[in-house]
């Protein structure tokens, strides 16, 4: 009612404000009436104009320091702003199983601080070739999702136990898969050349990731931030896509990139085609050698206090 009587009076500013107050109150999913279901549209809608021409505005102002900035500069600050303002939404790391400290909540990291991408997209055709080669043979690709009978499944139930979203492993919780390995020498030479993580029995991990048509993963996040995982597209139809945090992307074949799975990420195929993905992990770069080498003493210490092995999805 009070942004009413702003907006009635002229105020619009003023207005905006206070149905952003008030917006802020509204419980998500609640029954109302139609009127106030109508006056909070309407608050909405003002508040979506308030938020848009204060962003041009401050845009604006920054004037000379926006246009000298670099690349990343300005997508950072293009961040800063559209959170600042509530038009973007701020995720974190939600690590289901290890959050070391210290490390920032990147989305899609930068190219510029992986220089062996271009190396590894160089290799898309030699792994493409080799991808042919299990494509051929079904039975090489198994579900992802994989739970036994009595777990909770939650998001999972749908895909659990599904072909739709398979994977041909060449790398599995820390070690090789022989039977797949040994038929794609070419990508096993390149990833041995990437800094990939290494704990007994839990990572590294590598694999070729098959999505179906009309499938679709649902937003989850991974098991530890010590690491990030990489996408190299190898067989995409158009219509494929990926989100991490407020970042959605489409898979390109032969560009790579590298993302924090530990932040809320989802995929789809909208297409009638078949998805391939090369997906692997690598040391989260932020991490000294000494503090690589303790986490992954604190895992082993772990699984040995607990004496079994580890069955995790790292």
């Amino acid at each position: 009612m009070k942004g009413s009587l702003l907006e009635r009076s002229g105020q619009v500013r003023a207005a905006a404000v206070q149905y952003g107050r008030a917006l802020a109150q509204a419980p998500p999913g609640a029954r109302i009436d139609a009127a106030t279901d109508a006056a909070l549209h309407h608050a909405r809608q003002v508040c979506e104009r308030h938020r848009a021409e204060l962003g041009r505005y401050i845009r604006a102002d920054l004037g000379s320091c926006l246009t000298a900035a670099n690349g990343l500069e300005k997508r950072r600050i293009d961040q800063f702003i559209d959170a600042t303002l509530g038009i973007r939404r701020t995720y974190h790391q939600q690590p289901t199983d290890f959050c070391y400290p210290g490390l920032p909540a990147i989305e899609f990291h930068e190219r510029t601080d992986f220089p062996w991408l271009g190396d590894l997209e160089a290799e898309t055709v030699n792994i493409r070739s080799e991808l042919s080669g299990m494509i051929e043979e079904t039975a090489e690709f198994s579900p992802y999702i994989n739970y036994p009978d009595g777990v909770p499944l939650d998001q999972w139930a749908d895909l659990n136990r599904s072909p739709r979203w398979s994977a041909c492993h060449l790398l599995y919780q820390g070690r090789r898969q022989e039977e797949h390995a040994a038929r794609c020498p070419k990508t096993m030479s390149v990833l041995a050349e990437l800094p990939q993580p290494y704990a007994q029995g839990r990572m590294p991990a590598a694999m070729f990731s098959l999505l179906r048509p009309r499938t679709r993963i649902p937003p989850h996040t991974g098991v530890a931030n010590v690491r990030l995982v990489v996408h190299l597209p190898l067989i995409v139809p158009a219509g494929c896509g990926f989100r991490v945090g407020n970042e959605t992307r489409e898979w390109r074949e032969a560009e790579a990139w590298v993302f924090d799975d530990t932040i809320e990420h989802e995929a789809w195929n909208d297409s009638h085609r078949d998805r391939y993905v090369l997906i692997f992990d690598i040391w989260n770069p932020r991490l000294s050698a000494a503090e690589r080498e303790m986490i992954s003493a604190v895992m082993a210490a772990m699984d040995r206090y607990q004496g079994t092995s580890a069955e995790s999805s790292l």
